[in-house]
């Protein structure tokens, strides 16, 4: 099996609900980890060209760089938790890859980091 990893990093503030009450807003600086993996190379030797991931990666960020995800589509509906940002992302990267990959390669996972030690895992 083969894995490649993407990074990158945006900041961002949110306000999360939890049982019921909302934090306040604060930000961080969101660091994003995309693995994709595959049991063959396509006939370059690439399971996918690191360019192409990133450069989705960065268009799927956009929206969400020094922005209050709290007012930014899909989180204006649903809590802007790591965990709901990892599979936002995941989501839309494999909408958007999944069919060029196939079948060397797909989307596993995204990680999501909101401060040092502290990270949730999205795996599709």
């Amino acid at each position: 099996m083969y894995e490649i990893t993407v990074e990158r990093e945006f900041c961002a503030a949110h306000a999360l609900t939890i049982a019921g009450v909302r934090e306040p807003i604060h930000g961080h600086n969101f660091r994003v980890t995309v693995t994709l993996e595959g049991q063959t190379l396509d006939e370059d030797g690439l399971l996918c060209d690191f360019h192409t991931v990133n450069a989705v990666l960065k268009d799927i960020c956009r929206p969400l760089v020094n922005a209050n995800l709290n007012e930014t589509p899909p989180f204006d509906r649903v809590n802007p938790s790591a965990e709901q940002i990892a599979r936002h992302i995941a989501d839309e990267l494999a909408g958007r890859l999944d069919d060029a990959l196939a079948p060397e390669a797909r989307v596993a996972s995204v990680r999501v980091t909101e401060t040092t030690g502290c990270s949730a895992v999205y795996r599709r």
